[in-house]
């Protein structure tokens, strides 16, 4: 018998690395239409001075900060409990890559005063510029947004408020370069206790113009870290804040003991620790007895809250511009994915869901501050985070799922946003709080109407439904105030849900009237109809079946949008 030679199977032109490139290696300033039309509407007249910083951000987050965040995955902190004479150091090591990525940040810092001070003189406003630092980072690296910002701005306001004079020194001197800078932790959590304060062991006595505190936190996220703000008890009961330091006031090593790492999911380049305190120094955050300290720590807990939400809408653009780019470049059945219509279809509802999430929480820290505002865009914006990360490894299938893509680690780092500053059911309780005790829920509903009252002239029919969708929330409202409480508290988190929905959509709707007021067009129109027609319109017994497809007859036009390659 002769003898076949079979030709080797060869088609790498398939797997041709280039073609499957995501979103490392990218400007994400530029690749961004959604970020440069908010930033055009927020900064105004102080835009033209701020691209430039932009545009150089957006290069240092796709580059180098995206880069050491999958190193720094690979190779996370650890704990050097102690010397080579058996001494307790407790000392974290982290990493190179997080200090390369840390440095880098630290000199394009869009938080410190001084560039804040630059924007200003330039008619740019320092918050929504605060605001996009923060956003392009949270793509990049959750766990870095946290290392960054966990707790620095309440460190900073409580010791002001608080603090004798030269611990307020000492404190100044480490947020130098704003809160950002700092390394500070929240360390709240106990073994018994997470959100339940009454159940809190902690305790601290006087001693002298200083106290003492004892006790243990069961998960304290930057344990490496200079300054702590710790809950504990008084001698009296009361729960209250005390700003610790790692040093005594005197230079000497402070009583604060890092038992172990946590060994978590994701975010692992934010050192999350079990941290003992053996009668370390300490200081009251409060005035005596007022309680006022607690209160305050209360407030910016809702300023970390709209922090937390930032990741999770972080977290859904990263996975969204992953998506498209692994659709447009993955070939099945003959053609790439993005051209078929269930790709279309769930990557439309991806994008509409991002910017409805993104309006959401840049409103919260650019817009009018609202008492019900943090809990509710936390809610829905952290959440979105897990579900975005989830659909994108879907969207790469069995890639998807394995650590060398980037999608996996997305999606255990957005796990842990719904716990962070609270679960969904303590933000729903929050909500109760903010309505019962300060009837919040006026004000919330005020805004509503006035971001529709922006509305495009060429969309009334949107905006309409949306001011019925605003009147049927505050009937709701009405009618859950009335059922009995245990009711009432299990109903909380629909209402809840419903109060997003409407926040969303108003909001979508403000930023469609601006759009089309300033000649940029009337996409911010389609993406508001859209969201509201998948989450305010009551689609019949056919559940929208039958209902016309603008989202992929105009896909191109929701995708160019989006992003740019």
């Amino acid at each position: 018998m002769g003898r076949y030679l079979i030709e080797p199977f060869d088609r790498s032109d398939r797997y041709a690395t280039e073609r499957y490139q995501g979103a490392a290696g990218r400007n994400w300033w530029r690749c961004d239409p959604t970020l440069r039309l908010l930033m055009r509407r927020h900064l105004g007249e102080g835009f033209a001075w701020a691209e430039p910083y932009l545009d150089k951000l957006g290069a240092l987050m796709g580059g180098l900060v995206a880069e050491c965040a999958e190193e720094t995955d690979r190779n996370p902190p650890r704990l050097e409990k102690y010397d080579k004479w058996g001494r307790d150091v407790s000392e974290v090591v982290m990493p190179p890559s997080f200090h390369a990525a840390r440095r880098a940040l630290m000199e394009n810092n869009f938080t410190s005063p001084s560039f804040a001070g630059q924007a200003r003189a330039n008619g740019a406003n320092p918050a929504a510029l605060a605001a996009a630092w923060t956003y392009l980072l949270d793509q990049a690296d959750v766990g870095m947004g946290c290392a960054l910002g966990t707790g620095g701005d309440m460190v900073v306001s409580l010791a002001e408020k608080y603090a004798p004079e030269d611990v307020r020194d000492r404190v100044r001197e480490i947020f130098a370069n704003g809160f950002y800078s700092g390394e500070a932790a929240q360390m709240f959590t106990e073994r018994t206790g997470g959100s339940d304060l009454a159940a809190l062991e902690a305790a601290a006595v006087p001693d002298g113009e200083s106290w003492l505190l004892s006790g243990f936190k069961w998960f304290a996220s930057n344990a490496n870290g200079s300054a702590f703000v710790v809950l504990a008890r008084l001698p009296d009961g009361a729960v209250a804040p005390f700003l610790v330091l790692w040093e005594r006031r005197d230079g000497t090593r402070n009583g604060v003991r890092i038992r172990r790492l946590k060994d978590k999911l994701g975010t692992r380049s934010v050192a999350s620790a079990e941290v003992e305190f053996a009668q370390a120094e300490a200081f009251l955050l409060a005035g005596q007895g007022s309680g006022s300290g607690l209160g305050t720590m209360m407030k910016l807990t809702n300023a970390s809250r709209l922090g937390v939400a930032m990741m999770g809408v972080g977290v859904a653009r990263r996975a969204l511009v992953e998506s498209i780019c692994y659709a447009g470049a993955r070939e099945a059945f003959g053609r790439p994915l993005i051209e078929q219509p269930l790709m279309r279809r769930k990557l439309s509802e991806l994008i509409v869901e991002v910017e409805a999430a993104q309006a959401m929480v840049f409103d919260g820290l650019v817009g009018p501050r609202l008492r019900l505002a943090p809990a509710l865009i936390k809610l829905r914006a952290a959440r979105l985070g897990v579900t975005a990360a989830s659909d994108a490894i879907e969207v790469h299938g069995g890639n998807g799922y394995i650590e060398q893509w980037p999608v996996a680690r997305l999606l255990r780092d957005a796990q842990v946003n719904p716990i962070w500053e609270g679960g969904d059911n303590i933000l729903c309780l929050d909500v109760r709080r903010a309505m019962l005790r300060e009837n919040a829920h006026e004000h919330f509903l005020d805004r509503l109407a006035a971001a529709v009252d922006q509305a495009p002239s060429s969309d009334s029919a949107t905006a309409d439904l949306v001011r019925g969708r605003i009147d049927d929330l505050r009937k709701a409202i009405t009618v859950w105030s009335g059922l009995d409480p245990v009711t009432a508290e299990a109903r909380l988190f629909p209402l809840a849900q419903l109060m997003a929905d409407v926040y969303s959509a108003a909001l979508l709707v403000e930023q469609a009237g601006w759009e089309e007021r300033s000649e940029y067009g009337s996409r911010k129109a389609l993406v508001a109809r859209l969201y509201v027609e998948a989450h305010l319109v009551d689609h019949g017994p056919l559940r929208g079946i039958d209902r016309p497809s603008e989202e992929l007859e105009r896909f191109d036009d929701l995708l160019s949008g989006a992003f740019i390659a």
